[in-house]
């Protein structure tokens, strides 16, 4: 008898399963786990190493070492750095906060609690005014405050040894998670910047191509608009790029003109957009359909030196089509129309060459003034945050006092750090109930563990093995961002009920005490949220609309032109609108069009006040009537876009029959009729 393989007999074909093994490693939800997993063992074993450290120096509550490992603990190292720094930063000044309060007040309980929710509260509106990673470090401020300050206003006199072991106990941690996460297995953040970066450039070259082939569809401007959502998350992992543990580093002096150009270019974008339907329109000459058909051209050559090539002749091309001495409307619109696609053309060849350069990590030496990114900043909505945590929290203290409630020290606390965790966003309650969620959860293992498994371990060895299943899991759902909340009430939660300290001090009272205490403390949390600190969608969009009308109205009565700013700030509006328009009956890319024509009129208008030392009266007073109109019209919607339309018409005719003295106001004053005319489209869309 003959014996054969297995795998000859159908059951296993190797040259299929290979390539079967190889493809689903690949797989990004595959992928994804296996970061998740590896994120989760590093933040454990970072965890278990800070435990170790503070239980050989002799530190009194090590479990918050451990719950600092898995607020800091970040996905790359460079995050896991610059969070740690600025958790760190933080709990310095809580403490301090906190150990000059509490003393201060401690004959008044009520005052004591009502200024420590003050601070809590201007930690909060602190960060709502930076926006950026670093706002965590005010937020940590308030967090620190209300884990040692409230607890203290019935114990004054340990407030001081109480701030300096947590301190400790803290920057414990940090080490622990800032060594793990950048010397073991690391995660460099800027692969992933690159990534994002290479993703964004290669988006912004597919619009400009969907514009010039005229794909003017509803979702074209949509992902055009998407694009500022990639520009402030390219933003954000900027941030933590000089932490990153490579040698490299990406330099500023080319992230910042890039960002403008790629800014700039979806405004553009709307420009061309518009002007494109009219290039084949009766009586425009046949040599501006030709230069589009080179600019579509141009847009679809492979290598960087032939498109660097054709561009300095498209530019010489459209130069050409510039007649200076003649004062036609035609004339007038054909060069227009040619500058924007020179424009465009030249953002896209520098857009290139500053991504190549950024790639390849090196400067970009430019004699041009930069901005970069520009934050919205409203200080009146991150007071009314500030403000509404403030109320939430004292509303708790009151009750706490008022019923002299034991463990109310505790609901307190948590109170604080909910309102602080969770209060930089308009409907902060969704991602309360998964914390609170994760919270039960939390509970449920503590109280398994404490009455259950550890009154039988001896060993820290097996203390680590027995911790392993419950923190490795809540560790893995931390790294998802679907979970990432529900992760933080277990990681958080499961240490300090547990109590895992110098040694096994299970109390089942106090452990269900504190339990209830937490719970409420959260419920109540959520309570006052809703009351004090929520934002409706339609109240912030509608928010952001009125500041870009406000700032376009100021633009336009303005001499200061700063073009670069105001188009940067709008961008980032536009990244705030969009997740909010996704939870409003309101069109989204309607909506969005709004503030880019008001972002389109002030530019137009400020290249007209460039030209007011070179005009006569006549036009000079026109024009100042004109602009008087436009600020009427942002401030209280009168004259109407029609009237305004008008007079810019009549304007532009009065120039195309004059002398041609005033030949250099054409431009911009067809520039300030396209922005009107996409008014009117506007409101004929909605």
């Amino acid at each position: 008898m003959t014996f054969r393989p297995f795998w000859q007999d159908g059951w296993i074909r190797p040259a299929l399963i290979l390539p079967q093994l190889i493809a689903q490693l690949r797989n990004p939800t595959l992928r994804a786990d296996g970061e998740a997993l590896l994120f989760s063992a590093k933040s454990f074993a970072a965890a278990m190493l800070a435990y170790f450290i503070a239980l050989r120096i002799g530190l009194p509550r090590p479990a918050w070492a451990i719950v600092t490992v898995y607020l800091v603990s970040q996905p790359t190292g460079g995050a896991s750095l610059s969070r740690g720094l600025y958790r760190l930063m933080g709990t310095l000044a809580g403490a301090l906060a906190t150990v000059t309060i509490v003393p201060t007040f401690a004959n008044e309980p009520v005052v004591c609690s009502a200024v420590l929710a003050g601070w809590i509260g201007l930690g909060l509106f602190l960060s709502l005014l930076d926006r950026t990673p670093r706002s965590y470090a005010f937020v940590l401020s308030g967090y620190t405050t209300s884990l040692i300050g409230f607890p203290a206003v019935a114990a004054p006199a340990a407030v001081f040894d109480t701030a300096i072991v947590r301190v400790q106990e803290i920057a414990l941690g940090i080490l622990c998670a800032v060594v793990i996460h950048r010397y073991v297995v690391p995660r460099p953040m800027t692969g992933q910047f690159q990534a994002k970066l290479t993703a964004t450039l290669h988006d912004a070259r597919k619009l400009a191509c969907d514009v010039l082939n005229n794909v003017s569809e509803s979702s074209c401007r949509d992902d055009r608009y998407r694009m500022a959502l990639d520009l402030l998350a390219l933003r954000g992992l900027a941030t933590h790029l000089p932490y990153d543990p490579i040698t490299t580093r990406l330099s500023r002096l080319t992230l910042r003109p890039l960002h403008d150009r790629l800014a700039h270019l979806l405004l553009l974008l709307a420009d061309v957009e518009e002007r494109i339907s009219l290039i084949h329109a009766p009586g425009m000459p046949e040599e501006l359909a030709q230069f589009l058909y080179r600019v579509r051209r141009w847009i679809t050559l492979d290598t960087p030196n032939d498109r660097g090539t054709e561009a300095h002749r498209l530019f010489q091309n459209a130069r050409s089509l510039d007649h200076a001495d003649d004062a036609t409307l035609i004339d007038g619109l054909v060069a227009n129309i040619a500058r924007h696609l020179a424009e465009l053309v030249g953002f896209l060849h520098d857009i290139e060459r500053l991504g190549a350069e950024a790639s390849a990590t090196e400067s970009f030496q430019g004699s041009e003034k930069t901005t970069g990114y520009i934050f919205h900043r409203d200080p009146m909505m991150a007071a009314r945050a500030g403000l509404g945590a403030a109320l939430g929290i004292l509303l708790g203290c009151f009750f706490w006092i008022w019923s002299a409630w034991p463990d109310g020290g505790l609901a307190v606390s948590v109170l604080g750090v909910t309102c602080a965790l969770f209060g930089n966003v308009d409907a902060p309650v969704p991602y309360v109930r998964k914390y609170m969620l994760g919270s039960v959860y939390g509970i449920a293992i503590s109280l398994i563990y404490s009455f259950t498994v550890l009154p039988r371990v001896f060993e820290f060895w097996v203390l680590i093995a027995v911790l392993a299943p419950a923190l490795l899991f809540g560790g893995s759902l931390q790294a998802r961002p679907s979970t990432a909340f529900m992760a933080l009430g277990i990681t958080l939660t499961v240490p300090i009920l547990v109590g895992l300290g110098p040694v096994y001090g299970g109390d089942f009272a106090e452990a269900i005490n504190s339990s209830i205490a937490l719970l409420i403390g959260v419920s109540f949390g959520a309570a006052t949220m809703t009351l004090f600190q929520t934002v409706s969608p339609d109240t912030a969009i509608n928010r952001l609309l009125r500041l870009g009308r406000r700032d376009a109205a100021y633009r336009v009565r303005s001499r200061v032109s700063a073009k670069a700013v105001w188009t940067n700030l709008t961008i980032d509006r536009i990244a705030l609108l969009r997740p909010r328009l996704s939870l409003s009956a309101r069109p989204t890319t309607e909506t969005i069009d709004m503030i880019v024509r008001d972002l389109r009129i002030g530019h137009a208008v400020s290249r007209l006040r460039e030209q007011f030392d070179q005009l006569e009266s006549e036009p000079l007073s026109a024009i100042q009537v004109l602009l008087l109109d436009l600020a009427h019209h942002f401030d209280r919607g009168s004259p109407s876009v029609d009237e305004l339309n008008t007079q810019v018409e009549e304007l532009i005719a009065r120039i195309v029959v004059g002398t041609g003295a005033h030949r250099h106001l054409l431009d911009p004053l067809i520039d300030l009729r396209f922005a009107l005319s996409s008014v009117q489209n506007s409101e004929a869309r909605a």
